[in-house]
């Protein structure tokens, strides 16, 4: 199969002008394949040659004004087309593939219900597993979906779907659309429906998730109302589109997909088992990014996939923003949560050499694989911070004003990162272009490093900056509170610019802790001074500030990563400050660091066990301090924490058996699966329980849960059935090739599957060659051995890397694992 060029696609949208997709489904044709039939009317601006896209099983027929083209002359994806100057109608029927990847159309069959489900994912290239197209983001066209579903099924399209006398459904004719946003979904739904604004909007999900999705009804519509009447308030263009459909479908790979007028979540987010209110917020922020693309990405389109970071780093920062100001009811602080979870996303990629500019040059994607490497930190979380750096340097206001110009000059159409900074400059005299060009086009994070002077009196402060970014920050001035010496209190909170040519001063003596980026408004690496760093020690979680405290977090966090902090003393401020902690994504934030990042790979095999008992010694004390019920997120935090290090199966198989922790929580679905993959782990459970287990949740969760029990049993039986599963056929599914893979590595088993490491390699590239890109993501993220942290495992995996030809997606994959692996034989060194 070819991928898309850049230089192919600019020569074809120079020759063609795409008017009209008329596309019939036809999904009664068992379970394996679909009938796909296209119509594609569209101009030659000149005669020249170019081609059409598809990926069919069978193609049966195609004809270009009438007369037949040869079948056989499909060329991998290409049917070659040889175009007189006009217009033209291309008509193409074929047979197409179900997938169980999550690309193209997906089917699920329920395990709770035996009820199958079909949906659409055609991002980037995909399209071309649905029906044949012109794919490529800037051929816009209007486009009208026709399905035949079997009986009792519903069908949702981006536009309000209706059934005929045939009992063929019809959607609504879009407005212009790039192909990569066409959706269908279509099965016996549950679906709810109301009306907001004079649209109709609908959620919907699977028949045996009715009762959760009803559960969580009220909330996931009031954020939904809240974002849309926040973002007319922003925004001058009002939605683009007639419907704003919510569907929560199975096996999804990505978080959400734009859709215009049907957005699709991956079904994660209708909640079976008890949440945290941090999980909640990320439902949220999921639900106002995928909103936000409603205008930035789908009513304004990239023209080329560089601009990637336009569509997802925009609607990340607004997601962020507008759910902070429309839902401060529900979640008072979401960029507390972006600070110590979304953003370290974003600088741990900036710091590999798989790093890219946010907008990187044309010729750095010069094709659809390249382009398909940049959704990562950088594309979204980077940005995101960028953005709300470019808002706090050149204002809200100008920026919103700018963002309404681009609107309006590129509404229904396709623009570029000059468009966009050209708008943003036409609302202020600040220097949008030069700004653009220090933030956007360069890669790497600043360090920022205060230096303290003066006497007793006076202090002045120096920041060094080891990068080449313009910051505008603020500097946190904190003093001990005399009162209560575990307490700072703010002395003076004051806006700086960087680089600065003369010291701050900062009156009164020496305070107990300088913190630069205060209110983390920037995107760098913060350093202490001897004296901040001590206070934060000692006394980090008396700073008074929720965002204070994060920033502080990840300062710490950043300082391991970079060998500067033992590992060991991050885990001693976690088990000194989290008991006292009061905003629970900082105490999720810390702890996943501890546990997996610290526990299985910084710390030398030997000295794991005792951070695995100082975490579950941690949990325990948070589990004690919510005895009153006042913090039930917390607590779950801490149930969760105390399963996922317990190092002997007696406490964890008795609240198995009991159905409950004393005092609560109740083990429900989510945490017994925790629990028993836990326990096969620990060499606690066998195959029989498992089954009993499978009979007892049956759902779709169950399967994955006891795939991944399954696959964490120590015996060399189990090893090799989990191995054959994952490599030897392609029968999983892509949610069950990673839960399977997420039991098969285990840092307690590293001796059984030691002679597992080295075949993995050539395992992962042959899966990646047979499976696509997909499935080369899960084999590189989900079945790496991320637990072998030793300079043969280093050798072996850039041996392979240098050798060995495979999928670009793998091999990005890989050389991001094995900087991983470099990193944490850093930290081992220098601790």
């Amino acid at each position: 199969m070819s991928v898309l060029t850049r230089d192919e696609a600019q020569t074809r949208a120079r020759l063609l002008d795409v008017h009209h997709y008329e596309v019939e489904l036809d999904l009664t044709t068992g379970d394996d394949t679909f009938r796909s039939t296209s119509t594609i009317r569209f101009t030659a601006r000149t005669a020249g040659d170019t081609f059409v896209e598809l990926k069919p099983e069978t193609l049966h027929s195609a004809l270009l004004d009438g007369t037949p083209l040869d079948p056989a002359a499909l060329d991998g994806n290409r049917l070659p087309l040889d175009l007189a100057e006009g217009e033209h109608t291309l008509e193409i029927a074929a047979t197409m593939r179900y997938s169980r990847t999550g690309e193209g159309m997906h089917r699920f069959t329920d395990p709770a219900d035996g009820e199958s489900y079909v949906y659409t994912q055609l991002f980037m290239e995909d399209v071309q597993r649905v029906f044949a197209a012109f794919d490529q983001p800037d051929l816009k066209a209007v486009i009208d979906i026709s399905v035949q579903a079997p009986q009792g099924w519903t069908v949702l399209s981006n536009g309000i779907t209706a059934q005929g006398p045939d009992g063929r459904w019809t959607a609504a004719t879009t407005p212009l659309l790039s192909t990569y946003f066409v959706c269908v979904a279509a099965g016996p739904w549950h679906s709810l429906r109301t009306e907001h604004a004079g649209l109709p909007f609908g959620l919907h999900c699977r028949r045996s998730l009715a009762p959760h999705l009803d559960a969580d009804a009220d909330e996931i519509l009031a954020v939904t109302k809240a974002c849309f009447d926040r973002y007319h308030e922003k925004f001058e263009e009002p939605y683009p589109f007639d419907s704003y459909d919510q569907a929560f479908v199975p096996e999804f790979n990505a978080g959400a997909m734009e859709n215009p007028g049907l957005v699709t979540f991956r079904e994660d987010y209708v909640f079976r088992s008890a949440v945290t209110v941090t999980e909640r917020q990320t439902r949220a922020n999921v639900i106002a990014h995928e909103m936000a693309h409603m205008w930035f990405g789908d009513l304004v389109t990239l023209r080329w996939w560089d601009d990637i970071w336009l569509n997802e780093s925009f609607a990340e920062y607004m997601g962020y923003q507008t759910v902070n100001e429309a839902c401060s009811d529900l979640f008072p602080d979401t960029w507390t949560e972006f600070g110590i979870g979304r953003k370290a996303w974003g600088s741990d990629a900036d710091q590999r050499p798989s790093t890219h500019a946010v907008a990187p040059d044309p010729e750095a994607v010069p094709d659809t694989a390249s382009a398909l490497l940049n959704f990562d930190g950088i594309s979204y979380a980077k940005g995101a911070a960028a953005l709300r750096q470019l808002v706090t340097w050149m204002g809200e206001k100008d920026f919103l004003a700018g963002i309404n110009t681009h609107f309006e000059r590129h509404r229904f159409g396709n623009a570029t990162l000059a468009d966009f900074i050209d708008n943003l400059a036409s609302a202020t005299d600040r220097d949008v272009h030069g700004w653009a060009e220090q933030w956007l086009r360069t890669t790497g994070i600043d360090a920022l490093t205060p230096e303290l002077g003066g006497d007793a009196h006076h202090t002045t402060l120096t920041v060094r900056r080891d990068g080449s970014r313009p910051h505008r920050i603020a500097v946190g001035v904190y003093d001990r509170d005399l009162l209560d010496n575990k307490r700072l209190v703010l002395r003076e909170r004051l806006e700086i610019d960087i680089p600065h040519t003369t010291p701050v001063q900062l009156p009164g003596p020496r305070p107990a802790l300088v913190v630069l980026n205060d209110g983390d408004l920037s995107y760098a690496k913060v350093r202490l001074d001897d004296t901040s760093l001590e206070t934060v020690r000692r006394t980090l979680s008396g700073v008074p500030d929720d965002l204070t405290r994060a920033l502080l977090w990840n300062t710490l966090r950043d300082m391991v990563r970079d060998g500067e902090l033992a590992p060991e003393a991050y885990l001693e401020a976690a088990h000194t400050h989290l008991p006292e902690e009061t905003d629970l994504a900082i105490v999720q934030g810390v702890l996943a660091f501890a546990r997996v990042q610290i526990a299985d790979r910084y710390l030398p095999a030997d000295e794991r066990p005792a951070a695995l008992a100082l975490l579950t010694s941690l949990a325990r004390d948070l589990i004690r301090r919510t005895e009153d019920g006042e913090a039930p997120g917390l607590r779950l935090t801490a149930v969760r924490t105390f399963i996922g290090s317990a190092t002997q199966p007696d406490t964890i198989a008795a609240w198995l058996a009991e159905g409950t922790v004393p005092g609560g929580p109740e083990i429900d679905p989510e945490l017994r699966w925790l629990v028993l993959a836990r326990l096969a782990v620990l060499g606690a459970l066998d195959e029989a329980t498992i089954d009993t287990e499978l009979a007892r949740d049956p759902s779709a969760t169950g399967q994955q849960g006891a795939a991944r029990c399954r696959a964490a049993l120590p015996t060399p039986e189990a090893k090799a059935a989990a191995w054959s599963r994952l490599f030897d056929s392609d029968d999983l599914s892509n949610y069950l090739f990673a839960a399977t893979a997420q039991g098969f590595w285990q840092p307690e088993q590293a001796e059984l599957v030691a002679e597992y490491v080295p075949r993995f390699y050539p395992a992962a590239v042959a899966l990646g060659d047979r499976r696509g890109a997909a499935m080369s993501e899960a084999a590189g993220s989900r079945a790496f051995p991320a637990h072998a942290i030793d300079d043969a495992s280093l050798a072996l995996g850039e041996t392979h890397l240098r050798e060995d030809t495979m999928t670009p997606a793998l091999h990005r994959k890989l050389a991001d694992q094995l900087d991983d692996l470099r990193r944490a034989l850093r930290v081992r060194t220098n601790g």
